[in-house]
């Protein structure tokens, strides 16, 4: 099962703060709910684990996270990663992140994944899987946000917090929509566990949305 993922959000600070978090592997997977790095052994290779439920199902994926390229100038960074279960099941993914100025001095975080499931996560099929990815990039996304204002001077911060506020959820900058920018919320701790009933939720509504053409309540 391939799913293909492209996704921008707006990040609340200056660009060098979020490229800070970027660039910081192990900061950056801190940033994914269930996600750690456990181990380095070069400058490139790192190995790690995440663990993922989804409705009934639940895995804990041990692998690899390669950088394959960091390039500052055009703010972007290319990595692959490669895991799997006990179960059988396995994941790879292609991440293309970059960074992209914006005129009032924010970023916008950008993310384009191909990923790859085998095993129990592929009989759910690509919509609920796609569901299921914009609940868990969603929760990222504020993460990484939190982590990159963590790093900006805090009279910077606080001018930041107090322009208003922050929601993954609401505020994914679609490639091809134009929606106004929202700066975040004060940082929060990142989310190191998945909340699975939220997460079940959301998919359901996604998937029933999807469905009827419609938001449910």
């Amino acid at each position: 099962m391939q799913v293909i993922l492209d996704k921008q959000y707006p990040v609340g600070t200056p660009p060098e703060a979020a490229w800070a978090v970027l660039t910081d592997i192990r900061a950056l997977a801190a940033c994914m709910p269930g996600a750690e790095i456990t181990g380095q052994t070069d400058d490139t290779h790192y190995t790690g684990h995440v663990k993922v439920r989804v409705g009934p199902a639940t895995a804990a994926f041990a692998g690899t996270l390669e950088v394959l390229a960091v390039e500052p100038e055009a703010l972007s960074l290319h990595l692959i990663g490669k895991g799997a279960d006990k179960g059988g099941s396995t994941v790879s993914m292609a991440l293309d992140a970059s960074l992209a100025p914006a005129a009032d001095g924010s970023t916008l975080l950008l993310g384009k994944a191909d990923v790859i499931v085998n095993g129990k996560f592929a009989q759910f099929g690509g919509r609920m899987l796609n569901s299921v990815s914009d609940v868990v990039l969603a929760q990222f996304a504020a993460n990484f946000a939190a982590r990159s204002l963590a790093g900006v001077a805090p009279a910077e911060a606080a001018a930041i917090t107090e322009a208003g506020s922050f929601d993954p959820m609401a505020d994914e900058v679609h490639p091809h929509t134009e929606q106004p920018y929202t700066p975040p919320r004060p940082p929060r701790q990142p989310t190191h566990e998945l909340n699975a009933l939220a997460l079940a939720w959301a998919s359901i509504k996604h998937f029933f949305a999807s469905l009827f053409g419609r938001t449910s309540g």
